[in-house]
């Protein structure tokens, strides 16, 4: 009998794989001054911006899919302003590589993002640097400077641009965090784009007005608005496809799809992109990188799974005599005090969910709407 639903799952991990297959061509190939020959990766970044918070205005305050979350002026200050920023900063620099080197030693370089992340995590404190950890991120890099050393088309420029965003867009993980957790505020995808969108957009403004704007003249710039307005729609879809995902599937089959999406994307960008040549030394370096970015996973998902072990493990006996106590409570204090072991057992279902949770944020913050992929 055919499982609906596992074909509907299989269905959104293809829907979000192609997706973000195709926003990361795209881009490279509306940018790409051999092709559709728009080298401003700011404004791009801009108009992207702009629609997904004009589309977010639309679905919440005026035919209200969703409602607002309770968002004070501390809360916007403190927390989206910082995240925004180095969301801005993440999808700018990220975007401007399109220009100096190719989509397959952009997403080679990508396998660098765990490093990124567990570097920022132990420098605000919310991870503590761990031996295995720290090897295993020793390994991704070895790995990702062996596969650049066999790019034949290296660029400095460019390659320092990539890496800078993707420490911009780990310190934004770690911040959505420490600041988004820490209120207690969750966003879903209409909600976080209705938030940060704007002010990405006002941010990388500032940018735009000293880099881009002076070099800009309308006779010069090629402006078709179904380019542009399609380009837009498949980095919104591509924002709501992974939050689909994540909520059908969960973090650790989106890590796998994502490490499979990047085989498939140097491929793909080798066929659309001749330019784009790829060595073996380029092969072998990303192949040590991914069996580091493969056992990160692995230890991630292990300290999951024994989080939630004592929750799994206790006894059918131990609830039952829990559901007893709470029944006869009002008895005798006696029989208060014995509810030391349901009250434990309700401290651990509580810390699980925080825990899941911050797992998850954690790995749409890499592919989402921070991710450069947009």
């Amino acid at each position: 009998m055919i499982d609906k639903s596992l074909i509907l799952t299989y269905l959104y991990l293809l829907v979000y794989i192609l997706l973000s297959s195709g926003v990361i061509l795209y881009n490279k190939w509306v940018l790409s001054p051999k092709y559709f020959n728009f080298p401003f990766p700011i404004t791009l970044t801009m108009i992207h911006m702009g629609f997904s918070g004009a589309v977010a205005f639309f679905l919440i305050r005026v035919i209200k899919v969703v409602s607002p979350v309770k968002m004070t002026f501390e809360i916007y200050a403190t927390c989206v302003i910082p995240i925004s920023a180095f969301f801005a900063s993440s999808l700018w620099f990220g975007n401007t590589a399109y220009l100096h080197i190719s989509v397959a030693f952009i997403q080679m370089l990508k396998a660098l993002m765990p490093v990124a992340t567990f570097l920022m995590a132990v420098v605000c404190g919310t991870d503590k640097l761990r031996w295995d950890v720290f090897l295993n991120m020793l390994l991704v890099s070895v790995g990702v400077v062996v596969s650049s050393y066999g790019e034949i088309h290296f660029n400095v420029i460019g390659t320092a641009y990539q890496v800078t965003g993707i420490f911009a867009e780990a310190l934004r993980l770690v911040l959505t965090q420490v600041l988004l957790q820490k209120k207690g505020l969750t966003l879903n995808p209409i909600t976080s784009l209705y938030y940060i969108a704007p002010c990405s957009f006002a941010f990388l403004f500032v940018p735009w007005y000293f880099l881009e704007q002076p070099g800009m003249e309308v006779s010069q710039i090629k402006f078709n608005f179904w380019i542009f307005f399609s380009n837009a729609i498949c980095a919104l879809a591509l924002n709501f496809s992974i939050f689909l995902v994540i909520g059908r599937t969960g973090a650790v089959t989106i890590r796998v799809a994502g490490v499979l999406k990047d085989w498939i994307l140097i491929a793909l960008s080798t066929v659309i992109f001749p330019e784009s040549i790829i060595t073996g030394l380029n092969i072998t370096g990303y192949a040590i990188a991914l069996c580091g970015v493969v056992f990160y996973n692995y230890i991630k998902v292990k300290e999951v799974r024994s989080s939630q072990l004592p929750v799994e493990s206790i006894p059918e006996r131990i609830t039952q005599e829990r559901m007893f106590e709470k029944k006869s409570s009002d008895r005798n204090d006696d029989v208060r005090n014995s509810r030391g072991v349901g009250s434990a057992s309700d401290s651990i279902v509580d810390e699980e969910a925080p825990l899941i949770s911050s797992s998850r944020i954690s790995h749409i913050g890499r592919t989402q709407l921070s991710n450069r992929d947009v």
